[in-house]
């Protein structure tokens, strides 16, 4: 299992000159990798042959080879990677266009792939570590946790952020023997089981009578928009502007920061609190090109939430299964019965056997069910699907999103 780990560096001014100059030229040469894949005149090369140009490019721009191998191959790599997300998002349907050249301020990274960095632990006092990147040097970072004795460093990344903080993160693997195993699926039932229904004015509502607040941000997106505007008076290229500029990234990163917080902490009490979560396949990308609610979409980042449930899953031993979505609303959870409803009614009531429930209820309790199809498993007919929640909107456990804690934090 793949996971990675992020720290905040602090090198000195040296180093830092030394790391934001060798950025600048695997940004050269990463558009001269997209510049020669474009005008290849036959069949397009290769990412192995590429790399096998490399010698090649560096006797010619000698600027080049002031370049670790690895790190160059792993440009190579970016790029070819970036063009194979360009065509899998072609293929499910999604317009896309070409790959741009980097800008400096685009490209703010290098990797280093199994070679040219090391990590010295030992070295400063507690709570800090060293890494040296080659023909770069040592950097100071806050090692807040230490890296687990049984996984294998794969890469490291040196990140400057739009902000002027760096960070350098390790891409580890683990054995698969220290991994967590997975429950049988034949020990899965509605009471170890879960499923959710994303919200945005109840950012999760579970299939087991949950609601989970979303976060009000509000105080922070009114900050971004007075900072925004102090930096429309500035004169771009300025000092000043570079100042304001800063402060508004400064503003963006910490509720970027907050959302990923809360995240983190939600997805990690559902992959410890059951054995299964079942969640909604959601086109996230098709729904944010609509006209109405776009921003409160983006602002939920489910997306984002997604991807962080699938991986506390591998990381903790849970299942964690997609239902498809459509329809999930319509349904009634108890008969199956459609019932069109507009999006300012939430309350589900079912026509023809009577079943009444709050709309994300219902939902919630459809994607339960067609999470366990989705496991080839059946709907236990032993437990009907009033036992999984209340049906009076009164009884739901109702959670604020400040009270959303992570399993053995301190309590709020």
């Amino acid at each position: 299992m793949e996971h990675s780990h992020r720290y905040r560096a602090y090198p000195s001014n040296e180093v830092a000159m030394a790391a934001e100059h060798h950025i600048n030229v695997h940004r050269q040469l990463y558009n001269h990798v997209k510049w020669d894949y474009t005008n290849s005149p036959d069949d397009k090369p290769s990412e192995y042959a590429q790399n096998n140009k490399l010698p090649e490019w560096k006797r010619q721009w000698p600027v080049f080879s002031e370049l670790h191998s690895k790190a160059a191959q792993a440009t190579v790599a970016r790029f070819h990677r970036n063009l194979s997300n360009l065509r899998k998002k072609k293929k499910k349907g999604q317009k896309v266009g070409w790959l741009k050249r980097q800008s400096p301020s685009e490209y703010r990274s290098v990797t280093y792939n199994q070679s040219g960095f090391d990590l010295d632990n030992k070295r400063g006092r507690d709570g800090y570590a060293y890494v040296r990147f080659s023909k770069v040097g040592w950097v100071k970072i806050r090692y807040h946790r230490p890296l687990p004795d049984h996984a294998t460093i794969k890469e490291v990344t040196l990140k400057k952020e739009t902000t002027g903080e760096w960070f350098v993160s390790f891409s580890l693997e683990t054995d698969d023997e220290y991994v967590p195993e997975k429950p049988a699926l034949d020990s899965l039932d509605a009471s170890n089981s879960v499923g959710i229904d994303l919200g945005i004015l109840n950012y999760i509502h579970t299939s087991d009578g949950k609601t989970v607040d979303w976060l009000d941000l509000e105080d922070e997106y009114e900050r971004l928009r007075r900072e925004q505007r102090k930096l429309s008076r500035k004169q771009h290229g300025s000092n000043n502007y570079e100042k304001q500029r800063r402060t508004v990234a400064k503003v963006k990163r910490k509720i970027r920061r907050k959302v990923l917080d809360y995240q983190h902490k939600l997805t990690t009490w559902l992959v410890t609190e059951y054995d299964a979560v079942f969640v909604e396949d959601l086109n996230v990308a098709g729904m944010l090109q609509g006209d109405e609610n776009a921003r409160n979409k983006q602002d939920v980042a489910w997306r984002q939430f997604i991807t962080l449930l699938k991986y506390k899953g591998d990381l903790y031993g849970t299942h964690v299964v997609q239902a498809p979505a459509r329809g999930t609303t319509k349904e009634c959870a108890c008969c199956g019965v459609e019932t069109a409803k507009p999006i300012w009614v939430r309350e589900h009531s079912c026509p023809s056997c009577g079943f009444e429930t709050d709309r994300d209820a219902n939902a919630a309790m459809n994607v339960l069910k067609r999470g366990f199809a989705e496991l080839g498993l059946g709907w236990p007919e032993s437990t009907p699907v009033e036992t999984v929640t209340a049906t009076d909107t009164a009884d739901f456990q109702r959670v604020s999103a400040s009270h959303v804690v992570e399993t053995g934090s301190p309590a709020p």
